[in-house]
């Protein structure tokens, strides 16, 4: 369980359908009710920056605003050392921002393995960072993340998962989007991070208890 001085219940600052299902599952065992802020129609925050973790900032701190909530946010993607770290940042519009998010999945993988055809080293990782705020003027904010590694293969492997998943081979021989959503739960950067979380929100103090007040 969370502390109580977090609440149990927090917003997601995402609109990505399947980020949410996997941080409502992860947070779920913690006791912790996860909502979407599409619940709320909060507009999804820009993301300018040039890091991960400057980003989930800003998304934490436009859903907490908006909402009145503690927010959550993750900011994450795929990382190629030998594309000098691309997609990274960029992941979710690596080959541009039009179509649905089925049509920017495909071009991204299409533009992912265009770019890898005439590389033999195609060792690549996820990086995923969370961001918890109390409140939207939350100076301490709580950080964490994780790492996935893995390699990209050049043909999809898989239906499930979402994103770069039918690419990237994990050290089970399977892609992500060959794991069950159980298992991509147990191993993901996503769980990494959020495992990560938990311990930190273990540490925290209690709220004060109102018992013996007079």
């Amino acid at each position: 369980m969370v502390p109580s001085i977090l609440l149990n219940k927090i917003v997601i600052a995402s609109n990505n359908p399947g980020k949410l299902r996997e941080l409502q599952a992860l947070l779920a065992p913690l006791g912790v009710e996860a909502l979407a802020q599409s619940d709320f129609h909060v507009v999804e925050a820009e993301e300018p920056h040039g890091t991960f973790l400057e980003n989930a900032l800003a998304k934490a701190r436009n859903a907490s605003r908006a909402t009145g909530l503690p927010a959550l946010a993750d900011d994450s993607g795929l990382c190629v050392p030998s594309l000098a770290g691309a997609p990274g940042v960029h992941s979710a519009h690596f080959a541009g921002k039009a179509g649905r998010r089925e049509e920017r999945d495909a071009r991204n993988n299409a533009k992912l393995v265009a770019a890898l055809a005439q590389h033999s080293d195609r060792a690549a990782f996820y990086y995923c960072v969370l961001v918890l705020l109390r409140s939207h003027e939350d100076a301490t904010p709580i950080v964490a993340d994780g790492y996935w590694h893995g390699e990209i293969v050049l043909e999809p492997r898989g239906t499930g998962g979402f994103g770069y998943d039918p690419y990237f081979l994990t050290g089970s021989g399977r892609t992500a989007a060959q794991l069950s959503a159980g298992e991509k739960n147990r191993e993901s950067h996503r769980a990494r991070a959020l495992a990560a979380l938990a311990a930190k929100l273990r540490q925290l103090p209690a709220a004060p208890s109102s018992e013996g007040r007079g």
